[in-house]
């Protein structure tokens, strides 16, 4: 352990050694969009296409890694036209050795991170905060998602939060690898964008190429190492589009039948329903979006968790009517405390689903600076679990220059009385304001201020934080702190505990070493965690020193020692049998991790965590490996296991979850992918088995079977069901 301090304590006051930049232009690249004179033929032969010809391509990439500021080690030419109807990006990313070229996945939205890839961010309203990011390889995968006040969330600059990858779009891509590369064809409809309504537009653009066998990464619009890709107002800017009206009109019949035998269910039940969503553009920037008898089918499975603590566990929303401007409506802190937080809307405490008998989403831009959301949406009553309710949120926030913005959202439930409460009481609702301002280019500091109203709940039901971030090449510190009422409540929102003052502190350096065993760069980091109640009593410590190592194979190893501190107020039960008595528990723990390169055909990782809990020992190990052919084929195997002796009865014990992922892609719109996941808490064996072939964004067909195998003692026999959709997207103006 003194050891790692000692060389913490050498890093953080170490200059580094950082490569020199090659003339790095200072002022971000432009380009002009060319009107096509006929429209390629979308089959990744960019050279071969006569519709490509008399545009000027953009090049001339700027390294972030391994040779930051370096120019690309390849050549990447990028063109950019447009139709009437749809925009074009012709991409030949020249290589010296085709051969070594890796391809290690097509399932779409997989990580492009492991595989040589390009992508672009699109601001079609050169709002300089918000964008869509669409993203290939060699293999044809399409790769989509929505960014958000360029990407900030509580990831410290890592662009977390603001970054939707559940959003999918309807847009087409091919690639092909060729005796100097590899090339991409991007066909983007002018729908599935948002843009102003000047017959000829400017909006900002940049592109990414990832070259995987170097561990490069390079941007055609030059960024510091610690951007990323959502670094929105960094952009480079493309003159001269000249996009249609916009005319959009979608309708989406979904058809969903479903068969259940064991578990709940005595004998088998089956049943079909039918639905439909409708999208149109208001405006180019304004979307309505109406559903009924919504689709909410989930044919992909949570990952289940294991919880040894005394808070609530976040699992993210997938359900497609909420994803496509979800950003907009985030307010709080993300996984602690939310305004709004979607799965309330139609699944129940228990998981299970709630129907949902329609509703309407308005959501987008009104001018040039004003986001604006509504939603509205109907549940029905479920005896014994919900009453009917009608949820109603309402968002608006102003963008000002340089990242900084200022919003207000109103969040509202009302329910009919059958459930617990009478009618007269039964409704909550949520009021917010939150902000954010850029100071220079990398100070950002960010708040909210909140209030809820709840029926019966007297005493404090406020909530605020104010968080400062600052991110440099070579340095990334945080301070936030935040406050929650003991009476906050935002039903419709996710808090993961309450009643609590939060300070968070965040110190990192980021070092390059020159030429010393290999390393890439080093990120020394210091962080402490703190949560206390109003009356001074400490709930959580956490102070965690650890350095990553980081090399130039895209290894990894993390070497750190954490403190901490758990104040249990109330006596809870840890795993069925083994209660946790109240006190005050000091601890201390050694955490490492190590990473292999995870594009070979071979990969691993592990975490471990050994130390302190609750007055006992923990032994917490999480290994994983990844084994693929090609890009087709995909395995994964992980393990968390969790070993304690804690000084009390049934102290002795084991918690552990293990999950198998197999995939297998057919091509890159037709997969198959199982997921099974055994969880030794709840002596549960999970299986989700799904087929998917896809037509265009998430639509298509899905085949699905899940088996859940409650092996408890008293359990209900094994469940089975199996779920067959299908949607299909009618585009009425095309």
């Amino acid at each position: 352990m003194n050891g790692t301090l000692l060389l913490l304590v050498a890093f953080f006051l170490s200059t580094g050694a950082y490569a020199q930049s090659a003339e790095r232009p200072l002022t971000p690249p432009q380009m002009n969009a060319g009107r096509l004179s006929a429209t390629p033929d979308i089959d990744g032969r960019v050279l071969d296409d006569d519709a490509w010809s008399g545009l000027v391509p953009g090049s001339g990439f700027w390294q972030v890694q391994p040779n930051d500021g370096q120019p690309a080690t390849q050549k990447t030419e990028v063109f950019v036209g447009y139709t009437d109807t749809a925009l074009y990006i012709g991409v030949i990313a020249r290589d010296d050795n085709p051969e070594d070229i890796i391809v290690s996945d097509s399932r779409r939205d997989s990580s492009l991170s492991d595989t040589d890839a390009f992508l672009v961010v699109i601001d079609g309203l050169l709002d300089r905060q918000n964008g869509y990011v669409f993203g290939t390889n060699a293999a044809g995968m399409e790769y989509d998602g929505q960014v958000t006040r360029e990407g900030s969330g509580d990831n410290f600059g890592s662009g977390g939060g603001g970054f939707n990858l559940n959003w999918d779009g309807a847009w087409s891509v091919r690639s092909r690898i060729t005796a100097i590369g590899w090339s991409a064809e991007f066909e983007i409809p002018f729908r599935t964008l948002r843009y102003g309504t000047d017959a000829s537009q400017t909006w900002g653009i940049n592109f990414q190429r990832i070259i995987r066998r170097n561990n490069e990464i390079a941007y055609w619009a030059p960024l510091e190492r610690n951007r990323n890709l959502y670094r929105v107002s960094e952009a480079g800017t493309l003159h001269g589009v000249e996009p249609p009206a916009q005319r959009n009109l979608k309708i989406t019949p979904y058809m969903l039948g479903r068969a259940r035998r064991g578990g709940a269910v005595t004998g088998t039940d089956s049943d079909a329903e039918a639905g439909l969503d409708v999208k149109y553009s208001v405006t180019p920037s304004l979307t309505l979006d109406l559903t009924y008898n919504t689709d909410f089918a989930q044919v992909e499975a949570d990952e289940q968790q294991v919880n040894l603590d005394r808070f609530n566990l976040f699992f993210p929303e997938k359900r497609p009517f909420f994803l496509e401007n979800a950003g907009q409506f985030s307010v709080g802190n993300g996984e602690e405390v939310e305004m709004f937080f979607s799965r309330r809307i139609g699944i129940g405490v228990d998981g299970n689903p709630i129907p949902v008998q329609g509703g309407a989403r308005l959501s987008g831009k009104v001018g040039e600076k004003t986001n604006l959301g509504l939603l509205y949406m109907g549940t029905e009553a479920v005896s014994g679990t919900a009453p009917a309710n009608r949820f109603a949120v309402l968002r608006a926030n102003r963008e000002l220059p340089n990242r900084s913005s200022i919003g207000a959202i109103f969040v509202n439930r009302d329910g009919d009385g059958s459930h617990l409460v009478p009618a007269s009481d039964d409704y909550n609702r949520t009021w917010a304001v939150d902000g954010r301002w850029g100071v220079g280019d990398n100070l950002l500091v960010e708040g909210w201020a909140a209030k809820t109203t709840t029926p019966g709940r007297a005493g404090r039901d406020d909530a605020f934080s104010l968080k400062a971030d600052y991110s440099s090449a070579k340095w990334a510190m945080s301070a936030h702190y935040t406050e929650v009422g003991g009476d906050f409540n935002p039903e419709i929102g996710f808090l993961a505990r309450t009643d609590y003052r939060k300070t968070r502190l965040f110190l990192l350096r980021r070092v390059r070493p020159d030429d010393l065993w290999g390393l890439l760069e080093v990120r020394p980091h210091v962080s402490y965690t703190g949560f206390w109640k109003f009356d001074g009593f400490q709930e959580t410590g956490f102070l965690h020193l650890d350095t990553h190592w980081e090399f130039k194979t895209s290894a990894e190893v993390h070497t750190g020692v954490n403190f901490t501190r758990a104040g249990v107020i109330d006596a809870f039960e840890i795993v069925d049998g083994v209660v946790i008595p109240p006190g005050t528990y000091d601890h201390s723990e050694v955490a490492l991790g190590y990473f292999t390169d995870g594009s070979r055909p071979l990969s691993f990782s592990a975490r471990a965590v050994v130390g302190g809990r609750f007055g006992g020992d923990r032994v917490s190990i999480s290994p994983a490996v990844s084994f693929r052919v090609g890009e087709t084929f995909r395995s994964e195997l992980s393990v968390n296991y969790n070993d304690f002796d804690l000084p009390v009865p049934n102290g002795d014990f084991s918690a552990n979850l293990a999950r198998l992922r197999l995939s297998y892609s057919f091509t890159p719109k037709m997969q198959i992918q199982t997921l099974i996941q055994y969880n030794d808490t709840s002596d549960q064996l999970g299986t989700n088995v799904r087929f998917s072939w896809l037509r265009t964004g998430n639509s298509g067909l899905y085949v699905v079977y899940n088996e859940v195998d409650e092996r408890a003692a008293g359990a209900p026999p094994r469940g089975r069901e199996f779920i067959l959709k299908y949607s299909y997207i009618f585009d009425v103006f095309n």
